[in-house]
């Protein structure tokens, strides 16, 4: 998933500027990088891989930072968890004994060796993604986002595959479960490319190889009825922070649905290059309808040397057939028994 591609993005008219001699200088003197017309340069593969959860455990209450011992644990009960389902025989999906159910640290989805969330805590040792609220959790629904969230799980439940709309829209390949916005580390593809030019920026992720086209220029915004799954996002520099806002949400965007936030939720991003090898990346979200508050993750992403392949994503091309006819299938049955 992760290793050699080109890929080239036209942008209004301006070429896509590679690291320069310039960049190069410019992180060898101790600094960020900066491009030839001295924007902060955030471009490169970025990795965001980690196993720091998303959300802080509750048995940790107020503790905001791991200790080096709590660290070298963590990160060797991954690895020792890794070598254990490597080593152990296949298991096979059987009828009324299916394996897709997560346990012994088995995925409980595809096979152990496609997972590629990573094997080391983030650098700063947190405790969770979540920075804010200060307790490491998103913060509680309201009344009326619950209600929402609980008859969306219900439809879903009763509807798992009357049409081929009832999937996600990751299943179905129109945007991975961790293409953004906002970006967030899950089970694999944890990587985004960044290309700069002087009016507008493009954020590139692994996940079904979606890019994000960011103008910095001012312009006005897309009419409220205009929805597009990737939102509509809009940059700009505050000192060496790429800010970025991001409206009109599809409500099937991933995080959203996930999440169970609405179509009216608001995005703001900010990546600053502190050094050479990191790219702090931030967001917040908010939506009034859905949480009581807004609420802040921060996700410290490193370089990589490597770059990026096209994902091929084969759920919505092979695997809806089979969905659709077994649940047709299913119906058949249910209706035969009820005579």
């Amino acid at each position: 998933m992760l290793s050699v591609t080109i890929a080239t993005v036209a942008v209004a008219g301006a070429g896509l500027v590679m690291p320069s001699a310039a960049q190069s200088q410019n992180a060898a003197a101790g600094g960020a990088p900066r491009t030839a017309w001295g924007q902060p340069d955030l471009q490169g593969v970025w990795d965001f891989r980690t196993i720091t959860p998303m959300e802080r455990p509750e048995a940790l209450a107020d503790q905001e930072f791991l200790s080096a011992e709590d660290v070298a644990d963590l990160e060797q009960g991954i690895a020792d968890r890794d070598a254990r389902l490597a080593a152990r025989p296949a298991q096979r999906t059987v009828p009324t004994n299916s394996v897709d159910r997560g346990v012994d640290g088995a995925p409980g989805s595809y096979n152990q060796f496609w997972m590629d969330r990573g094997t080391r805590v983030i650098g700063t040792r947190r405790t969770s993604l979540v920075v804010d609220p200060p307790n490491g959790r998103i913060p509680p629904m309201t009344p009326a986002g619950e209600q929402r969230r609980a008859a969306e799980r219900e439809y879903v439940r009763d509807h798992p595959a009357d049409s081929w709309v009832d999937r996600s829209i990751y299943e179905r390949c129109i945007l991975g479960f961790n293409s953004g916005p906002p970006i967030e580390p899950r089970a694999y593809n944890n990587h985004m490319q960044v290309f700069q030019t002087r009016d507008h920026v493009v954020i590139f992720n692994e996940m079904v190889h979606d890019a994000r086209i960011i103008p910095l220029a001012l312009r006005d915004p897309l009419p409220d009825h205009l929805r597009q799954w990737m939102g509509d996002s809009r940059g700009r520099w505050e000192g060496d922070t790429l800010v970025i806002e991001t409206s009109n949400l599809d409500r099937l965007n991933s995080f959203t649905w996930r999440q169970g936030a609405t179509q009216d939720m608001q995005l703001v991003e900010r990546f600053t290059r502190v050094d050479d090898g990191t790219l702090l990346y931030e967001f917040t979200v908010e939506d009034p309808a859905t949480w009581t508050r807004p609420w802040s993750v921060e996700v410290p992403m490193a370089r990589s040397l490597d770059q990026v392949w096209e994902f091929a994503c084969h759920e919505g091309n092979y695997g809806m057939d089979g969905i659709l006819a077994g649940h047709r299938a299913d119906e058949r049955a249910a209706a035969s028994e009820s005579r």
